[in-house]
């Protein structure tokens, strides 16, 4: 049986693989929001119709519009922040950036149907 010095301990060792795949995938979701935010001014183009004889519901597209540019930037900074965590305490990370995509492009999603059910008539 090996004893330790005291005032040392045992630290889990380093997952390589764990930490360059989610590396990787932190790098995918930044980019990844970038991307959706730029999709995200186009969603302006929903306000096309609206005007003369065709009455939308301007505060509902603004929120949806808000929602779609800033909610993926926010869950990708979220998901990144807790993937370095579960990385310094050496805990398998690589499935936070994943769920961490998975919810910007849901919050992208959500943000645009937002703003299209603000224009009486208009579908996906």
């Amino acid at each position: 049986m090996t004893t330790l010095p005291p005032g040392t301990t045992t630290r889990r060792p380093v997952i390589v693989w764990d930490l360059v795949t989610s590396i990787v995938l932190m790098v995918v979701g930044v980019v990844l929001a970038g991307i959706l935010t730029f999709a995200a001014f186009f969603l302006v183009f929903a306000s096309d119709p609206c005007g003369g004889s065709t009455v939308c519901d301007t505060e509902r597209m603004g929120i949806g519009f808000f929602v779609a540019l800033i909610g993926p930037a926010a869950v990708t900074v979220v998901a990144i922040i807790a993937a370095v965590v579960l990385l310094v305490l050496r805990r398998i990370s690589f499935w936070v950036p994943i769920v961490g995509i998975l919810l910007a492009v849901g919050v992208w999603v959500g943000g645009a149907a937002l703003v299209i059910s603000g224009v009486p008539g208009a579908t996906f």
